[in-house]
This record gives structure tokens, C-alpha cells and sequence, in this order.
């Protein structure tokens, strides 16, 4: 009886570790939220690199909560507003971080 006692105790407490050691902070995220993320940089990505006259290779995106950061240089204004645009428009992103520079 205490045997079992203590192997219950024993895979409530790596449990509870396990699910407190995957969720986010305000400073890091969980798993699913890193993935989720993950998508979200693929897709903006996709979505850049299918827009005529962007050079995608030249705009880095990074996410984090959903927040999207462009990054990279550009030939002209009109190309980060175009950018900014299309990362905008794919679904589930929170918001856009424009870093991006004119050569």
C-alpha cells in the first residue's frame, strides 16, 4: 500500500513539473507557443517570398507571441510598406515590428 502511495506521489510531483516547466512566462514561451511561433515564421515568410517584387532573402522575420519582427534592408519605402502589409494579412499574427532599412 505505501508502495503505490509513493509511485502515485512520485508521478504527481514529475507531472506537476512537467506541465509548470512548459508553460510561459511573461519572458519566455511554452512549447506550443514556440511552435506556434514557429508557423507563424514560416507563413509570413511564404507570404513575403510569394509577393512579386520583394527580395525575401533580404528580410528577416523573427516571432515571438505571435508579434512579428521584419528585419533587413530594402530598396525602397515602398517595399517595407509592402512587406509590413503582407505580414500583416496572414492569420494569427498579433502585430508587426517594422526594423526593416532602405539600402
Amino acid at each position: 500500500m505505501k508502495k503505490t502511495s509513493l509511485i502515485a506521489a512520485v508521478l504527481s510531483a514529475f507531472l506537476a513539473v512537467s506541465v509548470v516547466g512548459c508553460a510561459s512566462t511573461s519572458k519566455s514561451e511554452g512549447t506550443g507557443e514556440y511552435v506556434d511561433d514557429a508557423v507563424l515564421t514560416t507563413k509570413v515568410k511564404a507570404a513575403i517570398f510569394n509577393e512579386p517584387g520583394l527580395k525575401s532573402f533580404e528580410i528577416n522575420v523573427e516571432t515571438y507571441k505571435g508579434v512579428v519582427q521584419l528585419s533587413g534592408f530594402v530598396n525602397s519605402q515602398a517595399d517595407i510598406n509592402k512587406a509590413v502589409d503582407v505580414a500583416r494579412s496572414v492569420k494569427g499574427v498579433v502585430s508587426v515590428k517594422n526594423n526593416m532599412r532602405v539600402k
